[in-house]
């Protein structure tokens, strides 16, 4: 918990890390300092601070004296790239004030909002937060913090002042602005002024783009981020109980921690060896005996994982899910716990001769190494799957897949190399080899592991970081540097998540889950604003 102690004018102000618990408080604190937005619904609404704690908690403060909230700040993490001063709008950087946006891998602390109590203004409140926020900076290491403030006064200067004469003499000291003013006595640095930031009659819609840079940053060291993946290209053969197929899938773990591997990924419908076992089964009564092992196998997976403490994609397994079988891939963390991300695109061959239906939610996975998302063989052959996993944060994406022939294997490995590129990620495959005589829809596999990258200078030629010879049992271990991969994504040949054309092309998801919390009328259109007050405003209050 971030806290700091500043002497007001009067009293102690404390500032700490704002709870779920605060959020009714800091909604009744953000009406009470902006009365007239509030009676526009411009304000933050409760579904707006739990999406801010949610994605960034120690950005989230607030301000107390003696027990009382009395102001609060809002903060968010943003990668701006090679262009860090490049003009905004409030709403664009900030996600229409959600923060969905955040990203705890970029270098700037972007200040979305300080808002304080009218009847605790001059009590040093506005300071203390600042003092917080640059506390928060240097803890982070990030470079700098960015702040847009509206021209309060702006309005007030003869017609033919423009916003930049009137942020210069601001600057200069000649004028004063409520807001302005206050910001360049807490270190910030007047770089440019914004036009359109936000709708505001005050300032004509202008605002200054500041910036403080953090005289402790240190630049992060080439490579301090590396993961190590290691890829199963498992041989499917017969094996004569559970215990045999277990004794099987704790070698390679076995393997992939002996290299010290963050992440094992095994391939899709593996345990569909276990039925070979059994007599011949007709395919749908085969997935139903298969999905009986459900529980065994999860075990036996989450053990491994803790117990060589590493990341298990299991490949995946046919699960129950009421009355519907699905496909579904295991994500075993190394503290023992799961994560489930069922296939969502389901081939015409799984649900004719499986009766697999498809899922309906894609994870987003925080391991100890990296933050991950898996696609099941098909999925990774549709971009909007990926672009949604890409935009949550996923660095790198895992792929188990099931072919039976060269097609199928290129369809899936043409695709999620795509996805590679277009996205800026690292994706990792690994399939079944061998075959499965006695297994119907099981016969015979073709397969070939690989680790594929964006094409770029920071990467291996072809974009290939490492594959296996095709169609041979073996474990294919690669290193990946996640510092490169963000650093491409700012400043390479070419930039794809930061060129993106959102004024032509807009995606949606619509699964659970997805969307944007939902506010109800009460919480504010924070994206559109449409009138501010015309009001005084105590310096201490940096109003959006």
């Amino acid at each position: 918990m971030n806290t700091a102690m500043t002497e007001g004018k009067k009293r102690k102000v404390r500032v700490r890390e704002a709870t779920s618990k605060d959020v009714p408080a800091m909604v009744a604190l953000n009406r009470a300092a902006y009365p007239l937005l509030a009676e526009d619904n411009v304000v933050w609404g409760e579904s707006h601070l739990t999406s801010h704690q949610r994605l960034f908690p120690s950005g989230q403060l607030v301000a107390e004296i003696r027990g009382r909230i009395v102001g609060a700040a809002a903060s968010l993490v943003v990668h701006l790239g090679s262009e860090p001063l490049r003009y905004h709008t409030w709403a664009g950087i900030t996600d229409s004030g959600y923060f969905t946006n955040h990203d705890l891998k970029g270098d700037t602390l972007y200040g979305a909002d300080v808002y304080v109590h009218p009847d605790f203004r001059g009590h040093g409140v506005g300071a203390a937060l600042y003092q917080a926020r640059r506390d928060l900076c240097r803890r982070l290491n990030l470079r700098r913090i960015l702040a847009g403030g509206r021209l309060w006064n702006y309005s007030e200067q003869p017609v033919q002042t423009s916003p930049e004469e009137y942020a210069q003499r601001v600057a200069a000291g000649e004028i004063r602005d409520l807001v302005l003013s206050f910001q360049l006595r807490e270190g910030f640095v007047l770089r440019g002024v914004m036009p359109n930031y936000l709708k505001d009659p005050r300032s004509h819609n202008y605002a200054s783009l500041l910036e403080w840079l953090n005289p402790d940053y240190r630049p992060r060291h080439p490579g301090a981020r590396k993961v190590r993946v290691s890829c199963v290209q498992y041989q499917m053969r017969k094996v004569t109980s559970f215990a045999d197929f277990a004794r099987q899938v704790t070698y390679f773990v076995d393997v992939a921690a002996d290299y010290q591997s963050d992440f094992v990924l095994l391939p899709e419908l593996f345990t569909v060896q276990l039925l070979s076992q059994v007599d011949a089964l007709s395919p749908q009564e085969g997935m139903k005996k298969l999905a009986a092992y459900t529980n065994r196998f999860t075990k036996l997976m989450s053990g491994l994982a803790k117990r060589f403490g590493l990341t298990i994609i299991a490949g995946s397994h046919p699960v129950y899910k009421g009355d519907k079988l699905q496909n579904i891939a295991h994500v075993c963390l190394p503290d023992g716990s799961i994560v489930e991300q069922p296939k969502l695109h389901i081939t015409p061959n799984e649900r004719k001769w499986w009766g697999i239906s498809g899922g309906r939610y894609l994870a987003v996975i925080d391991t100890p190494a990296a933050k991950i998302g898996v696609l099941i063989c098909y999925d990774v052959e549709f971009p909007e799957a990926v672009r949604y996993l890409a935009d949550e944060g996923v660095e790198i994406l895992f792929v188990p897949f099931c072919t039976d022939n060269r097609q199928g294997y290129l369809r899936v490995r043409y695709c999620a190399h795509a996805r590679a590129i277009e996205n800026q990620i690292y994706v990792a495959l690994a399939g079944n080899v061998g075959n499965l005589p006695d297994v119907t829809n099981m016969d015979i596999q073709y397969g070939q592991a690989a680790v594929l990258t964006p094409s770029d200078f920071e990467f291996a030629r072809d974009g290939v970081a490492a594959e296996a010879d095709s169609n041979e049992e073996t474990v294919l271990v690669c290193d990946l540097d996640l510092d490169d991969l963000h650093d491409s994504r700012s400043s390479g040949t070419v930039t794809p998540r930061l060129d993106r054309r959102p004024d032509l092309f807009q995606f949606v998801a619509t699964f659970p889950g997805s969307a944007k919390p939902q506010a109800n009328p009460a919480d504010g259109p924070l994206g559109d604003q449409r009138e501010l007050p015309d009001q005084n405003q105590d310096e201490d209050s940096d109003p959006r």
